[in-house]
């Protein structure tokens, strides 16, 4: 059952290769080109810059708020019986048609400064959302290197699975010589069929690894599912390996430069205007009005023009509203924001442990994985030598099978710790850059 599994898979996947072998060539893309495109098209920074622009339009109704208000109305009323004029406000009995135009204006002239602390919360918020879009785009960047890296993984351990192919393919041959002549048993050489099978397996789930990561930094390039992409390979750098940093010096750097750190310092402000606002509830509110307006009656003798010119009036005027009891909503109010200063405060703490602890991660484990490297090359090369050494012994009849399986596996595993190693040093070493404000670069 299992090898008719493996059968179905080989054979998807060359009808997979054949499709692909026809299709156009794909793009190659390097790490600048999918940080560029990346910032300039992925939807999550767009959405943050859409925030951006609906703070902008409050910080302008904000400001907006310190304007006179103008409004205009007008009514036609029928009345029946004992009633009052709406014009000339004399008690008649009578049908009356009257008709009233009048246009309204306001403008506050204090409120407890609670406009000129709303027009400030505002502005803040704009600030805010500036370094909201910035922690954004980190992520979007952060995101596509580590997606990068992994493609470039996932294609190394796609050699390795086919050289491995290669090298089994060769050896079942062998094996299969030894069987005709009579030197080893069937088992053995069954042993080498179920290691061919089993290194092709192995080749189509590389390709799918490779492939999944592909898939997800398309969809973080937002490039159409059906455009090929390949992804541009690393040079001979090893400056990866090269980590002399101060982790301290590194995180007062980031202190300084992380946006997610302004934004918390900010919302500590945003929360003190919130303070001042609630506390300007306590104070009267003073506003100018005027009016313009004009009617017409019916019971009047005039004629509809005269009596708009006649009864045309003005009218401007002070209104305080003085504050005496509101079921204690402004001390509810005040207490609330004074909790909130609190727990932007505490935010504030917290997003600096957060960035400490990402800093301290990224070089512990960079510390950890540069070890590993210089581990893992040792040991590959060790490998590498053992595994020549057992093919030489096989072709000569001096290796069972087994043996010689054991040690194409323990090479196969030294060399995907090596590569785990290697682009784990290369990924924290980015990291570290870029906690200090340097450029990603490859």
């Amino acid at each position: 059952m299992k090898q008719f599994f493996i059968i179905i898979m080989l054979l998807v996947t060359q009808v997979t290769l054949s499709q692909d072998s026809n299709s156009e060539p794909s793009k190659l893309w390097t790490l600048e080109e999918c940080l560029q495109y990346a910032l300039e098209n992925n939807i999550t920074i767009k959405d943050a810059a859409l925030n951006y622009e609906q703070a902008a339009v409050n910080f302008s109704k904000a400001k907006s708020s310190r304007l006179p208000n103008l409004y205009g109305s007008a009514s036609e009323t029928f009345s029946n019986g004992n009633s009052i004029d709406p014009i000339t406000s004399d008690f008649v009995s009578e049908q009356i048609y009257s008709t009233n135009v009048s246009l309204n204006s306001s403008v506050t002239l204090f409120q407890g400064n609670q406009i000129n602390n709303q027009i400030a919360q505002n502005a803040l918020l704009v600030n805010q959302s500036v370094f909201l879009k910035e922690e954004t785009k980190n992520n979007i960047i952060l995101s596509v290197l580590e997606n990068y890296l992994q493609i470039l993984y996932a294609k190394e351990g796609i050699t390795i699975a086919e050289n491995n192919v290669l090298a089994s393919e060769k050896e079942l041959e062998r094996a299969k010589a030894r069987l005709d002549a009579g030197t080893i048993a069937l088992s053995d050489y069954t042993e080498a069929q179920s290691q061919a099978a089993t290194n092709k397996y192995a080749v189509i789930t590389a390709k799918n690894t490779y492939q999944q990561y592909i898939i997800a930094l398309k969809q973080l390039l937002e490039l159409d599912p059906t455009q090929d992409i390949e992804i541009e390979t690393l040079g001979d750098n090893d400056n990866y390996i090269a980590l002399e940093l101060d982790k301290l010096a590194i995180y007062n750097k980031a202190l300084g430069i992380l946006p997610e750190i302004n934004a918390s310092k900010i919302g500590i402000q945003l929360s003190e205007k919130e303070l001042d606002i609630a506390k300007g509830a306590y104070l009267p509110t003073l506003s100018l009005v005027s009016s313009l307006g004009s009617g017409y009656t019916s019971i009047n003798d005039n004629n509809f023009s005269d009596q708009f010119n006649v009864n045309f009036n003005q009218r401007i005027g002070l209104s305080l509203n003085i504050p005496i009891f509101n079921r204690n909503q402004t001390k509810a109010a005040v207490q609330s924001a004074q909790i909130n200063i609190e727990k932007a405060q505490i935010n504030q703490q917290q997003t600096e442990k957060e960035v400490y602890k990402k800093v301290e991660t990224a070089y512990q484990n960079a510390v950890s994985a540069q070890e590993q490297l210089i581990a893992a090359e040792a040991s590959k090369a060790a490998a590498e030598q053992s595994y020549n050494l057992a093919q030489k012994k096989y072709e000569l009849g001096g290796l069972s099978t087994t043996d010689l399986v054991i040690s194409q596996n323990t090479y196969t595993n030294a060399q995907q710790n090596y590569l785990q190693a290697k682009y784990l040093s290369i990924l924290y070493h980015q990291l570290l850059q870029f906690y200090q404000g340097n450029t990603i670069k490859l």
